[in-house]
């Protein structure tokens, strides 16, 4: 079976992100797949069988591309007087939601069994968070007919994945909601690399295609990330408030609540950074150390009796940078706000039209090719002489 590329599952440059814990549905991907953009569902604390579930039902509704995004597991915490420390810390909280700590035990989060589905039952796309799978497994899957994409936070992670074989990455920038996909989870919080430019560093070290991520909330964003050398966008926040999350209610409305003023990057739910509103748990336990996931089992809980209790100050709100932007809106008519159809299509379907319209002198410093140029090259052409004898050719839905 030949392999997969990016062109293969992408009909608009735009990504539904996987956001495990509930936000990510079968109805949101098949919205996402009816309105052109790829969607994901999210692996991540669910069982194989409930997760070859929510494909089938994704399978049964549209034969359009999706993906499935895999948790790596990593190592069991190290510091067990740290944790058992900061799991004492917790107990007021635990009294105050009334209920008891759930076990602060490591886990794998049932890795093999979900490999073992998606190799039997291959989706279009697999992406990795939280670290690389070994180059066998990434080979196994891109024979079974899946893109593998691998998060990546910075170039040494990107190298790493661009080396076992991935076919894609998912570039993360600091400002991204929910987990940090760093491969390790003991790093400084401050140790993150803005989107933009991250993409051009990414760049110098693979020439492996790029989907950007971190907190992408409107078109003139999206814009920029393309133009900054993505092929895509991965955007999640901007979909937490659509009908079609499976966001809980109180969760969609602190993304609105003036209370919630401002994001951070904690350790305080789960025990590895991630970006979430700024609460009062947040706020008393900033201290957390890093145990990812014996923390997030131990809490686990705790968050679930504070959303039955009404209780936003002891929940996860995930949510990244411009969150406030994010829209109580079905998924289609965000995506059309965020990627409209009417644009111009990429610069390497368009310069065959530049050529066979262009002054002969000109077109030496336009030549064909079979990616799109490097975002660094300028061609000496006049942006007017361009777009004229392109005019005709522009239609809602490209040439």
């Amino acid at each position: 079976m030949a392999k997969r590329s990016v062109p293969d599952v992408l009909r608009r440059p735009l990504v539904v992100a996987p956001m495990a814990g509930g936000p990510s549905t079968p109805e949101l991907v098949i919205a996402a797949a009816g309105a052109g953009a790829l969607g994901f569902l999210a692996a991540g604390y669910k069982t194989p069988a409930a997760m070859a579930a929510e494909i089938a039902a994704v399978r049964a509704a549209t034969a359009e591309p999706f993906g499935v995004n895999v948790f790596v597991p990593g190592a069991p915490a190290t510091d067990a007087r740290a944790l058992a420390g900061y799991l004492g810390s917790l107990a007021a909280d635990a009294w105050s939601v009334g209920a008891p700590l759930g076990q602060p035990a490591w886990d794998d989060d049932d890795f093999d069994g979900k490999i073992a589905v998606l190799l039997a039952d291959p989706p279009p796309m697999v992406s990795f968070t939280f670290g690389c799978p070994p180059a066998t497994l990434i080979s196994a899957l891109s024979g079974a007919g899946c893109l593998v994409a691998v998060t990546v936070t910075d170039p040494g992670e990107a190298a790493i994945a661009a080396a076992a074989g991935a076919g894609a990455l998912c570039v993360q920038g600091l400002e991204a909601g929910a987990h940090r996909g760093t491969f390790a989870s003991d790093g400084a919080a401050e140790h993150g690399h803005g989107l933009i430019s991250l993409i051009g560093e990414i760049a110098a070290v693979t020439a492996l295609p790029q989907i950007a991520a971190g907190a992408i909330m409107d078109p003139d964003q999206v814009a920029a990330a393309l133009a900054a050398g993505a092929v895509a966008v991965q955007c999640g926040t901007a979909f937490l408030r659509c009908p079609e999350s499976g966001a809980h209610p109180l969760y969609k409305s602190a993304l609105v609540d003036p209370r919630y003023t401002a994001t951070t990057l904690t350790r305080a739910f789960s025990g590895r950074w991630a970006r979430g509103l700024v609460n009062g748990f947040i706020r008393d336990h900033a201290d957390a150390p890093a145990a990812y996931p014996e923390i997030n089992n131990a809490t686990r809980p705790l968050r679930a009796a504070a959303a039955a209790g009404g209780d936003t100050e002891r929940m996860s709100l995930w949510a990244g940078q411009g969150y406030r932007a994010a829209r109580d809106r079905p998924a289609a008519e965000i995506i059309e706000w965020l990627c409209p159809r009417t644009r111009l299509p990429p610069a390497c379907d368009l310069l065959p039209v530049m050529q066979s319209r262009l002054p002969p002198q000109m077109v030496p410093f336009c030549p064909a090719r079979t990616r799109p140029a490097s975002p660094r090259r300028r061609y000496r052409v006049p942006l007017g002489t361009l777009w004229e004898p392109l005019r005709a050719h522009v239609t809602p839905d490209g040439i």
